[in-house]
């Protein structure tokens, strides 16, 4: 598959989404594009007509609030339709805001309360550790939500568990819901941190598809612990507009700001079909 293509397909599709609410969560859902770009359209086991297969990889987004971006690669993929894609948060829809394993097809794991989904998933790696199943289960954690203590106990456990079978991805986009991280409560270095804790570390480009493959095939080498993947990226990223925004968490767009927005798509939409 050509990664960088379907990371495009999924930006696009995430702003699609988004601009058919009106607001929502752009920034933290566009900074994490190209890790779903890799995880779902190479690295993850998966069956879009089997989605509860019991050896399928799993995933986990901690950062909840990032669903859009997880929607539209589920759409992609085939699990859910453009219709439904286009539901995003309204009345009686199977796509809420945060995702909800119970509504969705393709969701393993309920998230949206920060700091739950790591503890979730080390749990389900665990279990399927204890199982023989030699799938992997990969996470997606925000540095806005590693000030949350839980998170911490989380990794403690993955370090006791020796989960090799757990791959965790920081998303350092550098802000949060309150401004910039730094500002808020001080990460120092993420890849330290986790290597105090025990587990393998190590920093990427983000937003290149190419070095997040790489790092994942680097963590599927190690057999001694989880893999921690801290993901240099922007908060934002791929849409001028957002990424300039100071506040760029959850936006409710603005009449001028919506044609830049509108403008973005279709950018992107040229791009896809050049």
């Amino acid at each position: 598959m050509d990664l960088q293509k379907f990371a495009d397909q999924i930006r696009l599709y995430t702003m699609k989404e988004l601009n058919n609410m009106g607001f929502g969560h752009y920034g933290g859902s566009l900074s994490i594009v190209e890790t779903l770009a890799v995880l779902y359209g190479n690295e993850m086991n998966i069956d879009v007509d089997n989605p509860q297969k019991e050896d399928r990889d799993y995933f986990v987004l901690s950062k909840g609030h990032a669903g859009p971006g997880l929607y539209a690669s589920l759409f992609l993929k085939g699990y859910i339709s453009e219709e439904t894609l286009m539901s995003l948060n309204n009345n009686g829809t199977t796509l809420p805001s945060h995702p909800d394993k119970n509504l969705t097809n393709g969701v393993d794991m309920t998230t949206g309360s920060l700091a739950q989904g790591l503890s979730a998933a080390t749990g389900i790696a665990y279990g399927n550790k204890l199982k023989g199943l030699e799938n992997y289960t990969y996470c997606i954690v925000g540095d806005g939500e590693l000030n949350e203590g839980q998170c911490w106990e989380a990794i403690q456990f993955a370090n006791h568990r020796k989960l090799s079978n757990l791959i965790i991805f920081v998303d350092d986009n550098k802000k949060q819901l309150d401004g910039f991280t730094e500002d808020i409560n001080k990460s120092m270095d993420f890849v330290k941190k986790m290597q105090a804790f025990g587990l393998e570390s190590f920093r990427v480009n983000g937003h290149d598809v190419y070095e997040i493959e790489s790092a994942i095939k680097k963590a599927k080498l190690n057999n001694e612990s989880a893999t921690v993947i801290v993901l240099d990226t922007v908060k934002g990223y791929g849409i001028d507009a957002v990424a300039n925004a100071a506040s760029n968490h959850h936006l409710r767009p603005s009449a001028e700001m919506m044609t830049q927005l509108e403008e973005a798509v279709a950018s992107l939409e040229v791009k896809l079909k050049g």
